[in-house]
């Protein structure tokens, strides 16, 4: 077993009471930097008369987020195996409190855009959270731990949610963006104080071009992906970033197989542990987007149209919100049958889990429980399954490289979720009932949407099964020892 490995037990050991706080600051910063996921959605109908900006051009705000994220998570990643993951964890702290004060200080299109920017550019916190916890912790924690910190991003998006509506509909806009501007100020200051710095470190020099092809590959496919619907999916647009993304792509990948140093090590992204849980990632994060999608709009839509159960913004937050709570519990669950039964089996559980969440919506939509039961049973299969993935990512790949293969596997999900609402966004748009001369999403586009998410989980649990065998205990320490 390496050397390094025997003093992060030895000094988790002796200090259970650091171990707790240190888990506690970064799961906390988890859910702050989540937070951003659900921010503005009380206040997106709204943007235009905000922002004194077309339609079209206030959803920007909502797309800068989500590139500046997809690029920022696996560059801030490789940063963080480089240079420092506390250090690294520090500045997306800063830009998120910074992105934050931006915004609360917008009255127009442009700051606004540059400051969810800068939000966005805060996503690689988790999985560098999550990497500072595997060179901290003592082994025994870190299932646990690890699956907490991975169940943030769910419960940080769940509870944000009645929380911005209800400061959205008792306050000035800007008063959101002044809260996660303290948040996050709360959060920078704990980890400080808290969380010490890994001295695991892979050294070397930055891959700035190949940082620079990703970025532009990832730009332009979720360009192509969030704005296709808007710009039309045949439009010269739109084929045309889909295309350049993947020339830049193959470009990209040749230039990293070649290069000493590369951003991503796709040789060891290409071993089966590391690929068949990035790919059950984007199934995941898909089917757990398509539940994000539809849900809220079941709650809002008019009763007169049938299946809309009429409830305001604020209520649908209050109903959806116990799903969080139910993810965050669902991952001690989870690190108990990983230590028991392997990372695998967990991920196959929650995939199932999932999957039977969607089956019930499918026939129990038309009443608020039937909603908290169904948003409830997948957020618990989400809380299952996204605890699985960190172990398996790290227990594939040196401890050098943690950051940069969690940061991946991040981008993964959101990837996931980012073809979830192109494709969702498609069907509800086709299948569509007239409602006082208004076209609304229909019950039976709606149930399509489940039933995808219901596959998409079920593509999960098929991918999941060719993830190899759990690990004897011999074999894991002389893998370690190996990688040291």
């Amino acid at each position: 077993m390496s050397h390094t490995l025997a003093r992060r037990r030895q000094a988790g050991s002796s200090a259970p009471s650091r171990s707790n706080g240190v888990v506690a600051v970064l799961a906390l910063a988890g859910i702050v930097v989540s937070l951003m996921q659900t921010l503005v959605i009380p206040i997106v109908p709204e943007l235009p008369n905000y922002l004194d900006a077309s339609a079209s051009n206030a959803a920007w705000a909502v797309t800068a987020t989500l590139l500046a994220a997809a690029v920022a998570t696996p560059v801030v990643g490789r940063l963080g195996d480089m240079f420092g993951k506390r250090r690294l964890l520090l500045v997306s702290i800063v830009l998120l409190v910074s992105g934050s004060v931006v915004c609360a200080l917008s009255d127009s299109l442009v700051p606004m855009i540059v400051g969810r920017t800068l939000q966005g550019l805060s996503a690689a916190v988790v999985p560098l959270g999550i990497s500072i916890m595997r060179d901290v912790l003592p082994a025994e924690r870190l299932a646990g731990s690890t699956a907490l910190m991975s169940a943030s991003l769910g419960v940080g998006g769940a509870l944000g949610l009645p929380a911005a509506a209800f400061t959205a509909d008792h306050y000035d806009w800007h008063m959101l963006f002044w809260i996660s501007a303290v948040l996050g100020l709360v959060a920078l200051a704990l980890v400080v104080l808290v969380v010490p710095e890994s001295t695991v470190r892979t050294g070397g020099s930055f891959d700035l071009l190949g940082s620079l092809g990703l970025s532009t590959g990832l730009v332009s496919l979720l360009l192509a992906v969030s704005k296709g619907g808007d710009w039309g999916w045949t439009s010269g647009t739109t084929l045309g970033l889909f295309a350049g993304a993947a020339v830049v792509f193959l470009g990209w990948g040749r230039y990293e197989l070649r290069t000493d140093q590369p951003l991503v090590d796709l040789r060891t992204t290409a071993r089966r542990q590391v690929l068949f849980t990035n790919l059950a990632s984007v199934a995941l994060g898909f089917s757990m987007f398509a539940m994000s999608l539809v849900l809220p709009q079941v709650l809002q839509l008019p009763e007169q149209t049938g299946y809309g159960l009429g409830r305001s913004m604020l209520a649908v937050g209050l109903i959806l919100a116990p799903q969080g709570l139910v993810m965050m519990a669902m991952s001690a669950v989870s690190a108990g049958i990983t230590r028991a039964k392997g990372p695998k089996v967990t991920l196959m559980i929650g995939a199932v889990v999932v999957a039977a969440g969607y089956g019930l919506s499918i026939v129990l939509m038309s009443e608020v429980w039937h909603i908290v039961l169904v948003a409830c049973v997948i957020g618990g299969g989400v809380g299952f399954a996204y605890g699985a993935m960190p172990a398996l990512i790290m227990s594939a790949v040196p401890a050098s490289e943690t950051a940069a293969a969690n940061s991946l596997n991040t981008l993964m999900r959101s990837m996931g979720t980012s073809f979830a609402s192109a494709l969702a966004g498609v069907i509800l748009a086709q299948l569509t009932t007239d409602f006082g001369g208004h076209a609304l999403p229909s019950e039976n586009g709606f149930k399509s949407v489940m039933a995808l998410g219901a596959g998409s989980a079920l593509l999960a649990f098929a991918l999941a099964s060719f993830l190899p065998r759990r690990r004897t205990a011999a074999e894991g320490a002389e893998s370690a020892g190996a990688q040291a």
